[in-house]
């Protein structure tokens, strides 16, 4: 089967080599009835793959069904997964059918797994090694033929070693792993994706496409897409219908990229695939507030040991209660000295300033307040750009009380 072809069907928009790999991979697994494991971060498209995968089986005939693990209360996934009986739990009033019964000889999508209940992973392992499972409330086994494709955007061996994620039920799942790539590794794709969504969105609307000048064009492929191809859809549709200049500007451009100015980080974002940092881990949020605090802080160190120095006066250094806040990967950059506090009066707000420190549930509240506030509240949106899951996001909102 041509790559091509299969781009053009599916509506798939990219030539780099990591995509056609992933999509090659898809198509050859595609008429056996292994399980598939689909990794990659929250909006590079990983809805793409299952439907590949199940449209070249001889199951396409069948049903197929996308569930969202990470969206269904923990309370009720069991219920919705495999069914339940009449009276097994309050409201249940009449006998329910599962996804997996519904889904018999067809496809099963299984999208953020790594959410799944330790509980619920267990049933889930039954399913995959003897295609058996029962209906919550009931003693009797039903059996049923599914083939099923996970995806997650968690680290799944992270997930493993921090119990987490049933080590077993990863290795069933994991049988035939495919790996999307992140759109900043995507850079000659990043241009041919603006241009196929603003010309859906001219069409949509009604409007003379939106072109990029020169500079913008660079903005764009040079930032560096936190949120992916969804992120890069959205900020489309909303130049399209926002801007009534068509031609848009680096400056103009900028406004709609949160934190522009920071592009591609290499401390955050090269390395192999299973190295790079992303978001799916929630300290991950916290580590990058403070990576971008000691930035700021360093900065404003250097102004005053610039200002010090012109007055004849020694630099101040860090203060060793300052540098214990720090996370690990962090310490490792400098060295603990002998730390001391400066002298001179007119620092002493600055040395203050230092000295505070934040606890890492303020740092987390703080990422998600911005992020909420960056997506107008749109929930679904800022756990898109912070790469948790939506379930994870409500209940952090909850615990914090953004509501």
């Amino acid at each position: 089967m041509d790559i091509q072809s299969v781009k053009q069907r599916f509506s798939i928009i990219g030539n780099t080599p990591e995509l056609n790999r992933a999509i090659d991979i898809a198509v050859q697994v595609a008429p056996t009835d292994l399980s598939v494991l689909i990794t990659g971060e929250s909006g590079v498209g990983k809805e793409s793959f299952p439907q590949i995968i199940h449209q070249f089986s001889h199951r396409k005939h069948g049903p197929y069904i996308a569930v969202n693990c990470g969206a269904i209360p923990e309370g009720t996934i069991d219920s919705e997964l495999f069914g339940h009986e009449k009276g097994s739990f309050t409201g249940a009033l009449a006998d329910r059918k599962g996804y997996f019964e519904v889904a018999d000889g067809g496809t099963i999508f299984l999208d953020e797994v790594g959410e799944l209940p330790l509980s619920t992973q267990a049933r889930l392992l039954r399913v995959l090694e003897s295609g058996e499972f029962i209906r919550v409330g009931s003693s009797k086994t039903q059996k049923t033929n599914v083939r099923i494709v996970a995806a997650t955007n968690m680290n799944m061996l992270e997930a493993v070693n921090t119990n987490r994620f049933r080590e077993d039920l990863y290795y069933r799942l994991n049988t035939v792993p495919i790996s999307v790539p992140p759109l900043r590794d995507r850079s000659d794709d990043i241009l041919r994706l603006f241009r196929k969504f603003a010309l859906d969105f001219a069409e949509k609307y009604r409007m003379p496409v939106i072109q990029l000048t020169d500079d913008a064009k660079s903005m764009l492929v040079n930032y560096r897409w936190p949120g992916n191809v969804r992120q890069l859809k959205n900020i489309t549709e909303q130049i399209s219908i926002i801007e009534q200049q068509r031609d848009i500007s680096a400056s103009v451009l900028q406004g709609y990229l949160p934190d522009a100015n920071y592009e591609k980080m290499p401390m955050l974002y090269t390395g192999h695939a299973s190295d790079q940092r992303t978001f799916s881990n929630e300290r991950e949020i916290l580590y990058q507030v403070l990576f971008d605090m000691k930035k700021d802080m360093n900065e404003l160190k250097l102004l005053v040991n610039d200002i010090m120095k012109k007055n004849g006066q020694e630099a101040p250094l860090m203060h060793e209660k300052e540098f214990a806040t720090y996370p690990p990967f962090i310490q490792t950059e400098v060295s603990p000295k002998d730390y001391r506090q400066a002298a001179a009066p007119n620092i002493q707000d600055t040395e203050e300033y230092f000295e505070e420190s934040y606890s890492l549930e303020d740092m987390e509240k703080e990422a998600i307040r911005k992020a909420l506030d960056r997506n107008g509240g749109k929930r679904k949106s800022a756990a898109a750009e912070l790469n948790i899951s939506e379930r994870t996001l409500y209940r952090k909102i909850k615990e914090y009380n953004l509501e």
